[in-house]
Order: C-alpha cells, then structure tokens, then sequence
C-alpha cells in the first residue's frame, strides 16, 4: 500500500504517523510545500510576543525526525500541481529544482490546509503588511519587532489571532490599534460575552475600533496608513492582516473533487471525498456540526488532530469515523479568558432552533478561600427537552475546567437536569461544593420548569411603561450604579416591603448576577405576584450591555 500526502502540520504529518503506526509495510510519501513539516502554528503569537523564547519548540517533527523514527518519506519545498484520479498519480513542483515530477498512489490524503484572506484592495502588497500563517510568517514579524523600529502596529481583524497579536504586540511594549469590522471583538461569540476583553484591551492601551473596515493601504514602498471606511486613517510602523482563512481546494477541484456548501471539500463521516482513495480533512474539509447536525466548517487544530488519526485508520482497514465537531474555542488576553463550546444565539438563530438562555455569575472557587474571581456563564438549551446546545464562558480563572465539562455535556447529548446531578471535585481552592457548571444547570433548569420567569439582560427596550424595577443588592451597591427607574429593596426586606409593590403590574427583579433577585421573585411569587420575571445576568451583565452600545454609536455613526 502507498499513501501519499500532501501537506504536513496536523492532518498530514498526523497521518502519516498514525498510518505507520498500522502498517509497517506501507509506503508513505509526504509532501510539504513550505521548508517546516511539523510545526505549532497556534504558538506561533507567543513566539512573536516573546512568551515562547526558543524557537526550536515550535517544531515538533522535522523530516529527518520523521524518517528516523517512522520511516516515513518527507519532502519538502514541494508543490502538488495537479490530481489524476484516472491513473492515480500526481503532479508535483519541485520548488528549489523548478522541475515537475509525477507520483503514483493508492491512497492519497489532502492537507494543503486553508489560505489567509487577502482582499484585492490597493496597497496589500506594500512592505510592512504581513500575515501569520506560517513559521515564515512568524520570523518576519519576530525580526520586525526585534529590530526595535516598530512602535506603532494596527492588527486588521479581532479574530482569535488578532487577539493573541495584540497581546504579543502590547508584551513589546508596542502602541497598538485594533480594527474590526463588526461590531465586535471575536465575532464568533455573543456580543455580550466579549464587553470585559474589549474593555480590558482599551484599559492596555489597545485603541480598539469596532464597526468599520479598511478601505486601503497608503505608503510609498511601504505602508504607512491605512484608510477606513469611515474615512478615518490610522498610521502604523507594521500592519497584520487577521481577516480569517479560506480552504484551499482549487487544485482538487481541478480533479473534479465536489465542493460543498461551505466551499471546503465535501467529505463522508471517513473524510473520504467523492473519490473514495482521496481523503481531505482539516482546513480543506467541511465537516458536521453535532448539535443541529448541518455541515460547516470550522478550521480548528482540534478537529484536525483527530481527524488525521481517522483518515490513517480507515485507510489501512479500520472502521474510523469522524462524528463531527463543537467549534468549542479558548482564547486569553491578559488575564482574561473567553469560550465558547456549541451554538450561540447567533448560530441557534440562523439554524432555527428553539432556545432558551440563561446567565449565572460564580465564583471560580469557594468564595471564602482568596482569590475568587467571577465566571461569567451563558448557557443555551432545547426550550422542549432541556438539552444542552451551547454556552461561552468568560472569566480570568478556571475558564478552560468548565469550557470542557459543558462541551463533553453537549457532545454527550446531556441536559440542563443532568448538569445539575454532574459529580465534579470540589476542594476550596478549585470549586465551591456547587460548581459554577452545576450552578448554570439549575438556574436553567427552574427556567425549563416554570418554577421562574425571566427576561434578558441583551434587550435595552424590553421594559414596557408600568413596569416595577426592583433592585434587591444592598445599598451601597446601588451608590456604584444602578438601572434607570429602579427601586432599591434589599433582599432581606422584600418581605416587608411587599404592599409597596402593585401586585397588578409587572415586576422586573435584579441583583448583581442573578441569585438574590432569583430568591426575591420567589418570595413575590409567594405574596401573589404571578407576572414577576428575574433579570438573567443582573447588574453586571446590564453594565456591560450600557458600556458596549456606547462603545459601538460612534463609528457607526461615522459610516452614515
């Protein structure tokens, strides 16, 4: 049997380890365009930013490592130009000969991998635009920044790299400006879930500029500037693309391999290919999505390891399948840190599913051992079967523990009741005796029952006239801000202060997080208020709601 393989990093060199692994006997050929077949690209930030010092850990395998411990044959500097299905052979490129060859195969893996989004507008090619794709790409920017000529750098896109080059960058002691053209940081959250990062970059010294897009690139023989679309122009020593990736599937198209939907090739649950000896996974594929069972494409290193692992076994007579993917997702600026796992409501929207949402706010241990800090969790889930869609997580402590428990629930198919049964460690330093996962499944689990009403902190106009605010944090906490037209009860004086409220008019009841106006609406409740709701996400969630639509009015209204 020979397997050929193009491309290295996670699919490609995966691949072929695994499929040595299975058969001694095999031929396997690895072909790799760039001069690194093994490398850690989601390293490749902290190597910029100085966190990773040695450069040399950024590789994990080299070819010659490759040979001498699976025998495997690596090429590098290699191109693959063309696919004949008919003959079962390939075209390759020599790059460093400039001279084409052919390879035969009876099994051949594509893991060419995605490409960086360069959009054709003028100036992109200036010196001074770089990208971050590669080892290459990584010791540019190194190089650049090392030289100690670089003080301002403006990053193009709040993607999960463009965070991470922010940090690098703020680590250099670099001015940075941050360009998005949604509304937001880190368009695959929820807005909401992105306030406190966007915050904390400002509070860095990021200058952060959401809601407008670039226009062009200005400079001589090197950029200089770019222009928005707002009209607004931003100077800069360095300028880093982060538009994002696009599968690179012209050269299998040309073979007649079918694109799906997404525009990555279409794949089976063997990440086989309409051709069953051609195999695709990674950036290249299109995969399905676990909960609503849609085909997408999600380019992760995750889903990319394991399915390198699928590909090897399947194609040396395994049963292997891939069964799909979460998007789940991990970023750090600073000291904070985002998730997310499943669907979001912007996801579960476009999907139509039916939802419901939820908000808890928790310590990520014991609040009376040192150190807490809040955890911030939103949680979605069926509004018929309580089944777990999705949740995002943002906190500085703990984040990445209960990121995963909530994806293994949702990949499990668990739901908001099995959550609440979930048998996790507690010790006071690491949980309280209530988890913040386990926290998170009961508030939804009184949601699903009926036991409470709620509304959403994400709505600015939800409140009609005539309806009773009530603030149940202790006064003190109200001297530090409050929600307009509110009323402080404390909570511990609801019941005494019943006959003040109008059992006939609708109640709002808020706390900082959820957990005290969840007590007072049940007292309510038990005082004849039958249209009283809890305020998911309390205080803190509505400050932050205030803060990002101030934050996002004025470049909006630079584009009118």
């Amino acid at each position: 049997m020979k397997f050929v393989i193009i491309g290295g990093v996670a699919v490609g060199a995966g691949a072929a380890a695994r499929a040595r692994r299975l058969d001694e006997n095999a031929e396997i050929v690895l072909i790799e365009r760039g001069e690194h077949v093994s490398f850690a690209n989601c390293g490749l930030p902290y190597y910029v930013g100085g966190d990773i010092k040695d450069r040399k850990k950024l590789l994990l395998h080299t070819p010659q490592s490759l040979y001498d411990r699976f025998r495997i044959d690596v090429r590098t500097r290699q191109e693959l130009r063309a696919i004949d299905r008919e003959h079962k052979r390939i075209t390759i490129h020599d790059l460093d000969r400039d001279e084409l060859y052919e390879e035969s195969y009876d099994k051949l893996v594509l893991a060419q991998g995605a490409t960086p989004v360069r959009p054709p507008i003028p100036g992109i090619d200036l010196k001074h635009v770089y990208q971050l794709r590669s080892v290459p790409d990584a010791d540019a920017l190194f190089e650049r920044v090392k030289a100690d000529e670089v003080k301002r750098a403006v990053v193009i896109g709040a993607g999960f790299i463009g965070l991470e080059m922010v940090e690098a960058f703020i680590e250099r002691n670099i001015q940075v400006t941050l360009i998005e053209k949604a509304d937001q940081i880190l368009p695959p959250m929820d807005p909401e879930m992105t306030i406190l990062a966007t915050r904390a970059l400002r509070e860095a010294g990021a200058d952060v500029i959401l809601g407008d897009g670039i226009k062009e690139f200005r400079g001589e023989n090197q950029a200089q500037s770019v222009l928005l679309e707002s009209g607004k122009q931003i100077e800069g020593d360095l300028f880093l693309m982060g538009l994002g990736v696009r599968p690179d599937v012209s050269i299998a198209l040309d073979a007649g391999l079918v694109r799906g939907a997404t525009g990555a090739l279409a794949v089976n649950e063997h990440l086989q290919t309409n051709d069953l000896d051609i195999y695709a996974a990674g950036d290249l594929a299109e995969t399905t999505h676990l909960v609503t069972g849609a085909t997408v494409w999600i380019p992760l290193a995750g889903p990319a390891n394991k399915q390198a692992r699928v590909i090897a076994t399947h194609a040396t007579g395994g049963d292997a399948r891939f069964s799909g993917v979460l998007g789940t997702s991990i970023v750090r600026f600073q000291h904070h840190v985002l998730s997310v796992t499943g669907l979001t409501e912007k996801t579960a929207r476009r999907a139509n599913v039916n939802y419901q949402v939820s908000y808890t706010l928790s310590g990520d241990h014991a609040s009376y051992y040192p150190g807490a800090k809040d955890m911030l969790i939103k949680l979605l889930f069926a509004s018929d079967t309580g089944r777990v869609l999705g949740a995002q997580i943002i906190g500085q402590q703990g984040v990445d523990k209960r990121i995963d428990v909530l994806a293994t629930a949702i990949q499990a198919g668990m739901t908001v009741q099995d959550l609440t049964e979930l048998d996790l460690a507690y010790a006071p330093p690491f949980s309280s005796a209530k988890d913040p996962v386990i926290i998170a499944g009961m508030a939804a689990q009184n949601i699903l029952d009926g036991d409470i009403k709620t509304v959403q902190g994400t709505a600015f106009d939800m409140f009609a006239p005539g309806v009773q605010i009530v603030d149940v944090r202790e006064p003190h906490e109200v001297e530090q801000g409050a929600v307009p037209g509110a009323v402080n009860i404390p909570l511990n004086t609801v019941r005494d202060k019943v006959k003040d409220l109008d059992t006939s008019r609708p109640v709002v009841v808020y706390c900082r997080g959820g957990q005290r106006s969840y007590n007072a609406v049940r007292i309510l409740q038990a005082n004849g208020f039958d249209k009283v709701y809890n305020w998911s996400g309390g205080y803190f969630l509505w400050d932050l709601l205030s803060e990002y639509r101030n934050s996002i009015e004025a470049p909006l209204a630079m584009q009118k």
